[in-house]
């Protein structure tokens, strides 16, 4: 099992195609979204073994976040409940499709998220990213989970995701994220997380140079996601491997990154490559690469974080 730790929230995206609403305001609609929620629903719909581990609220929101889960096919034995409110992030798209979110955190459910006393036994990968890592004091309770269950030879994964609105401390965050690479077996990481995390500069050179050297401190591979400019995979072995982005009509990106996480692990999944010993060979890494970047453009093909289903994949 692919155990998924993390926010679940409400994206409110800009209704397409409608102007502004009375008072001249623009009409949003509510779609379930957060990085690691959907990790798990694409990984559900993927056909993966999947749970999903966070704290969602009891409101009319956190229930349609636990029922899309379930839909999807996810375990949510490992979800706590609670009265507190939804965490929502209002979306605004640019001209290219590219997300730009403000969050709305304080007092919301995953903040109260205490770390379970033990994962299911057949747990094979913890799976962590995003806000969770970042807002305290729920980053410390995923964080004492990562550092467990990686002590317990448990793969683990992490995707920073990292969105600066909730960041207050820059290098605060930034000495804690080098101190999580010796614990990682994957990180799978943007072009533009790698240059704000690194603070390199924005070229495709020193980018790859960056995942080089987090690759040497722990991760069997970092996954970097270029948009327009494809997928590398960095090995500690010291390989880069690339392949080209899927062309398709870009609607938006929202969620697409969730998307190439959640295939990578789907499919280190299915060649028993959840292992913090698994070491792909660089033809294993371009058709992992490849099915992530088929699955991407699929999800950016659609409004929202609108992930495709295994058959929608297929040959």
């Amino acid at each position: 099992m692919i155990v998924v730790g993390g926010e679940a929230l409400i994206d409110l995206v800009p209704a397409a195609g409608d102007g502004p609403a009375d008072g001249g305001l623009p009409l949003m609609l509510p779609r379930r979204g957060g990085g690691p929620y959907n990790t798990a629903v694409a990984l559900g719909r993927l056909g993966a073994p999947v749970a999903f581990c966070s704290r969602v609220s009891t409101d009319v929101y956190g229930t349609a976040l636990t029922e899309g889960l379930q839909k999807a096919g996810v375990d949510t034995s490992l979800v706590q409940r609670g009265p507190e409110p939804t965490m929502l992030a209002v979306t605004a798209i640019g001209e290219e499709g590219s997300a730009a979110y403000t969050f709305y955190h304080r007092g919301t459910a995953d903040r109260l998220f205490t770390a379970p006393d033990a994962l299911p036994p057949q747990t094979r990968a913890l799976v962590l990213g995003t806000c969770s890592l970042a807002l305290e004091p729920t980053a410390s309770r995923y964080e004492e989970l990562l550092l467990r269950e990686s002590g317990r030879g448990v793969f683990t994964a992490l995707d920073p995701n990292i969105r600066p609105g909730v960041i207050d401390d820059p290098d605060a965050y930034r000495t804690r994220f080098r101190g999580w690479l010796p614990h990682l077996s994957l990180l799978k990481v943007s072009f533009e997380d790698t240059v704000w995390l690194s603070r390199c500069t924005p070229d495709a050179a020193s980018v790859l140079d960056a995942a080089r050297a987090w690759a040497r401190s722990g991760p069997s591979a970092v996954v970097l996601t270029g948009g327009g400019d494809g997928l590398w995979a960095v090995t500690a072995t010291g390989d880069t491997i690339h392949v080209p982005a899927v062309p398709c009509e870009v609607v938006d990106t929202i969620g697409a990154g969730d998307t190439v996480y959640a295939a990578l692990l789907d499919g280190l999944h299915r060649g028993d490559a959840l292992r913090p010993d698994a070491r792909p060979t660089g033809d294993e890494w371009r058709a992992l690469l490849t099915f992530a970047a088929r699955a991407a453009a699929v999800t950016c093909s659609r409004k929202g974080a609108d992930s495709p289903h295994r058959e929608e994949l297929l040959d």
